[in-house]
């Protein structure tokens, strides 16, 4: 007998609560209708040492970063990051969505970090593994007090978002903007607004992020646009709408993300797609295995963000075609030689904690 899928949370993207992969014993909830139950977010401190994320992935375009938050209410069922709450000792699945972790000295972490001698200027990229302005943002303030950090230091920053929170900041973005140091790329996988409801249900509507980027753009803030997840089947023949919608909007700049489903995350697609569209469930994940020599995923580097064969390869082509066609650019090199760390005169009155 086929199992019936759970029913998802009010308001969630994840529909279960799997064990993440460090648990040694495997728990099934046996009560029905557990799943239905509105579940409430919890706001939880992160006691971080350093805020500034380092890496040396070839297929990323920036080597520093910073995330504010770990997990997010956006809830987005494809988000590549759920796996990082295993880390945790929590549960990919509803916790990524419901137990957010907030870095309450997130502002004070940066002085001290791009103060440090030797400090390499490099953009830093800003929500990468989970948005930088999920609904919390909009209460705590924390990346509105790390773009000020920023702003003063004259360091640049370049920042991924699906929310129209980003608008707030826009008198600080714009005059970063004016030096060369700040822009925002606008993530939308479709225009289709009841798919987008179920895939990322707390997450501002495509529309909504249309006029985001039309608001940056007539502030003066470079601004681009992701098509990320490309979910075949589902969403990828909207690739050249959402292109062409983001390009009348303003957006100078454009790129795709092939849909990713490392470790516990392929389960919890799989289970999405039981639910939401089982008629087409069964040629997702076929088509997945297409693009990954048969398998669900691969995560080497190159591969996990494109795939590889024919179906990848007509992909690239069709992104090519519309980009050339709609003018997109590459966006303009952000400015380092501007930053300027606070002088020595000044560290017992930027850092009256902190020994000079």
């Amino acid at each position: 007998m086929t199992r019936k899928p759970p029913t998802p949370p009010r308001g969630r993207g994840a529909l279960s609560q799997p064990d993440n992969r460090f648990e040694s014993q495997k728990r099934e909830s046996v009560e029905e209708g557990a799943e239905e139950q509105s579940l409430r977010t919890q706001f939880l401190p992160d006691a971080a040492r350093t805020i500034i994320n380092r890496n040396n992935s070839p297929d990323v375009g920036f080597s520093l970063s910073i995330n504010p938050y770990r997990g997010c209410e956006h809830g987005c069922v494809y988000c590549f990051a759920r796996p990082t709450h295993s880390y945790l000792g929590l549960s990919p699945g509803l916790d990524f969505e419901t137990r957010i972790f907030f870095k309450q000295d997130a502002s004070s972490l940066l002085r001290v970090e791009l103060s440090k001698k030797g400090y390499r200027c490099e953009p830093i990229a800003l929500g990468i593994n989970t948005d930088s302005y999920q609904p919390v943002e909009e209460k705590m303030g924390i990346t509105r007090s790390i773009l000020e950090v920023l702003e003063e230091f004259s360091h640049p920053v370049t920042i991924v978002t699906k929310s129209s929170l980003i608008e707030r900041d826009i008198d600080l973005l714009a005059k970063m903007a004016r030096k060369q140091l700040a822009n925002v790329f606008l993530s939308i996988p479709t225009l289709n607004e009841e798919l987008s409801r179920s895939l990322e249900p707390r997450a501002a509507a495509p529309w909504r992020r249309i006029e985001v980027i039309r608001a940056l753009t007539a502030a003066g803030i470079p601004t681009g646009v992701l098509v990320a997840p490309v979910i075949p089947v589902l969403s990828d023949h909207e690739l050249e709408k959402v292109l062409r919608e983001a390009r009348e909007a303003g957006a100078i700049s454009a790129g795709y993300v092939l849909l990713r489903l490392p470790l516990e995350l392929r389960e919890l697609f799989g289970e999405w797609l039981d639910f939401h569209v089982p008629l087409s469930s069964q040629a997702v994940l076929a088509r997945m295995r297409e693009f990954h020599g048969g398998k669900l995923y691969d995560p080497g580097f190159g591969e996990r963000m494109r795939g590889s064969g024919p179906l990848a390869e007509l992909l690239e082509q069709r992104f090519r075609i519309i980009k050339r066609k709609l003018g997109y650019r590459e966006m303009p090199v952000l400015e380092t030689s501007l930053f300027r760390p606070p002088s020595a005169l000044s560290r017992g009155r930027l850092f009256p904690d902190f020994p000079g």
